[in-house]
């Protein structure tokens, strides 16, 4: 009776530990999504892949936006093993693939930026819209997950490990 009632409680454990990775699942998904579509945007943007936007500094800033959301979407969706770091790099990576070409955005619609003052105040260039939203969703995505995995690590705290100088140190004797 004792095994059959564990069996039970193990097999609820399991299902619900599957339904608790299925939204986590579809988050990482669309956030490589979006990283994607911040990449096609930008090679768009550029003209393609074999073409560097001018001034120069703007077509390699281009190109790191590019390989920044290929690498993300990958930190994103493949599974991630320890050596990898903790899980909420990927997150990190993402805000920060959203929330540099967004900023770059409104400087160059603003303020401009050095090489290409032709932009100030483009507004209505279709291909800059659709990276804002993209850029947006990702940051607005990313720093939820982040907050939430925050919010699961304070309410379950791991106890400090012991490193190996400390394991043997006397409690009376003065940290050197």
């Amino acid at each position: 009776m004792a095994q059959q009632k564990m069996a039970e409680q193990a097999s609820l454990a399991g299902i619900s530990a599957r339904e608790n990775a299925r939204p986590e699942i579809s988050m990482r998904l669309v956030g490589a999504l979006l990283a994607l579509a911040i990449t096609a945007v930008h090679v768009a943007d550029q003209g393609g892949v074999t073409i560097l936007s001018s001034p120069a500094w703007m077509g390699w800033a281009f190109r790191l936006i590019e390989v920044g959301g290929v690498l993300t979407a990958l930190v994103l969706v493949l599974p991630r093993p320890p050596w990898l770091g903790p899980a909420w790099l990927g997150w990190a990576a993402g805000v920060l693939l959203g929330a540099g070409p967004f900023a770059g955005y409104l400087a160059s619609r603003t303020v401009g930026v050095p090489g290409d003052p032709g932009d100030v105040g483009n507004w209505g260039y279709w291909v800059g819209t659709v990276s804002l939203f993209a850029e947006a969703a990702l940051v607005v995505l990313g720093v939820s997950v982040l907050l939430t995995l925050r919010r699961a690590q304070l309410s379950n705290p791991r106890p400090p490990a012991r490193s190996p100088r400390s394991a043997g140190a006397s409690p009376t004797a003065a940290p050197g």
